[in-house]
């Protein structure tokens, strides 16, 4: 996805008014390609591809391979990606790798962690108009 002009791809403060309920990719979905929501995510499938969201959720059975952008991101799965988010949670289960981007993190005992996991200052977030290229 390109660079949206005028428009930060985190906001850091919660949307005001009620969105509905979470959007859900369901165990027997597999899906390729780019998921976009103003509001909530929950993966319980699989998804090849990027994710921008407000909040997502990756549940122990769901599992993603590529970029994750989102102000909230809880992580019970697997994901070989990054991640771009001011708070970041890894369940026990969670099994990632990759990189992660984060304000604030907090992993629970038993999670598997194979990544590399700078601390941004929250402006870091409000200012990020396109992903920084995949280094080798």
């Amino acid at each position: 996805m390109s660079a949206l002009p005028n428009r930060a791809l985190i906001r850091t403060q919660p949307r005001r008014g009620d969105l509905g309920a979470a959007s859900t990719v369901g165990r027997a979905l597999v899906v390729s390609g780019s998921l976009e929501t103003e509001g909530e995510i929950q993966i319980h499938g699989k998804v090849s591809g990027q994710i921008r969201a407000d909040s997502l959720v990756l549940a122990a059975d769901g599992s993603v391979e590529g970029d994750v952008v989102a102000r909230d991101v809880r992580i019970a799965g697997r994901l070989v990606g990054r991640i771009f988010a001011v708070n970041v949670t890894f369940d026990s289960s969670a099994d990632v790798k990759g990189r992660v981007f984060h304000h604030t993190v907090a992993v629970a005992r038993g999670a598997r962690i194979d990544a590399r996991m700078p601390w941004r200052p929250i402006n870091y977030f409000e200012t990020l108009e396109q992903l920084p290229e995949t280094q080798p």
